[in-house]
């Protein structure tokens, strides 16, 4: 995912239908509330690791990303992967107009090592206008994906996460109860 152009080395196929989805696989990618927390119901420790942290050019997005994003001069690209307990659990990739990026949202160049769903989640100003639901095949075999598009103080941002291998997405027979 550190190609900035593409937030994956093959294209990620976006369902038309969720109900495509087996349910179980849905139950996790359809989560609405923060998928950190979701991971932590695991009884894991998360843990993310940044890949790549970076201002882009809109020309620089890939043509999908570019079309669930307003017009903007820069944007903000974190790519991170998140552990639980020290195993790689997601791929993420968050792409930020610059615009979206002011008073205390400018923390969001700041995380670190900070997963993104704590800052989000932390406060009540958090929307989100819709999930996509999606699937790619890689040399680790078939992953399930999402991607949505957030609103933070009504200003959006994107965010695409692929569940690699060693995730519960995978294992849903081993999903936690949802709060």
């Amino acid at each position: 995912m550190s190609d900035s152009r593409s937030p994956e080395k093959s294209p990620i196929h976006w369902f038309d239908d969720p109900s495509q989805v087996p349910a179980d696989v849905a139950d996790w990618l359809m989560e609405m509330g923060s998928m950190t927390r979701r991971f932590e119901k695991q009884g894991v420790t998360v843990t993310v690791k940044p890949q790549n942290e970076c201002f882009v050019s809109r020309e620089e997005l890939g043509e999908s990303e570019a079309q669930q994003l307003p017009e903007s001069a820069r944007y903000w690209i974190r790519e991170i992967v998140l552990f639980g307990d020290a195993q790689p659990w997601l791929l993420g990739r968050t792409v930020i107009p610059e615009e979206t990026l002011t008073g205390p949202d400018l923390a969001l160049v700041d995380l670190g090592t900070v997963p993104l769903g704590r800052y989000l989640f932390s406060g009540n100003n958090l929307s989100r206008d819709y999930i996509h639901l999606g699937q790619l095949h890689s040399e680790q075999g078939a992953l399930w994906a999402r991607r949505s598009r957030l609103r933070l103080s009504d200003k959006p941002l994107l965010l695409t996460e692929i569940f690699l291998p060693d995730s519960p997405v995978h294992r849903p027979q081993n999903k936690a109860e949802q709060e």
